[in-house]
């Protein structure tokens, strides 16, 4: 099991309702434009799977398949992408919103009328210590959008990534190529959503608190899917 790995700080085995599951992070090449992603799951998880299994696997790796990994030197941010910056959260878990580029990349996905809207609605918010109204009124498509991470592997440390085109459709498709379950998820240290998943829908559940603490983890291990399974 060369590619099947923990993750540092990472726990094999998540209990949920009682039932443990064990979480194993797939180790691949870096994935780019260039690549299938069903032949990335055939290479590097389905020789490790069992009956039951689920793959799970970043919402950036399949994004990257469909060629929605846009490079920073191709985005010319305008003047109004370069001042709504100056108002977004930083948060010291990423850039998010806080550079031009990846500004202006929400604009022409949501438009211009309904980000501004939705920022001065942010602003009204945090006068009354409410968060996430920006995203509420943006829109799946502006939360989905990933700005650069330093801590990112070349060459998705200098690119603007989008969410993936149609995440349930694409889960049932790699589901029925490989012939196990699949879930495409979009997970961080802090919280999880499962965009796509090919199974029965009272797993997404089970699935959310599972894969919580995201043992894909970030940055340079390099594992943009796993496997979870039933403990024996």
């Amino acid at each position: 099991m060369d590619h099947v790995r923990i993750n540092e700080g990472k726990e094999l085995v998540r209990v949920v309702d009682g039932v443990p599951y064990e979480r194993h992070a797939i180790g691949t090449h870096v994935i780019t434009n260039k690549d299938n992603i069903v032949d990335v799951a055939n290479k590097y998880a389905v020789p490790h799977m069992k009956k039951g299994d689920i793959l799970f696997m970043s919402e950036k790796a399949v994004a990257c398949t469909q060629n929605r990994a846009i490079p920073m030197d191709e985005i010319h941010p305008r003047p109004l992408a370069r001042f709504l910056v100056k108002f977004v959260y930083r948060s010291p878990h990423g850039l998010g919103r806080t550079l031009p580029e990846t500004m202006e990349i929400t604009l022409q996905q949501a438009g211009t009328v309904r980000i501004l809207f939705a920022a001065a609605c942010s602003a009204i918010g945090k006068l009354f210590k409410k968060r996430g109204i920006f995203y509420a009124i943006a829109g799946e498509k502006v939360r989905a959008i990933d700005g650069p991470c330093p801590g990112a592997l070349p060459p998705l440390d200098r690119c603007v990534t989008l969410g993936p085109e149609n995440p349930e459709k694409s889960a049932k498709e790699i589901s029925q190529a490989i012939g196990y379950d699949v879930a495409i998820i979009d997970a961080n240290d802090l919280s999880i959503e499962i965009l796509g998943f090919s199974g029965k829908k009272n797993m997404i559940s089970v699935l959310e608190e599972a894969l919580r603490d995201n043992p894909l983890g970030q940055g340079t291990q390099c594992t943009p899917m796993g496997l979870l399974r039933k403990a024996e």
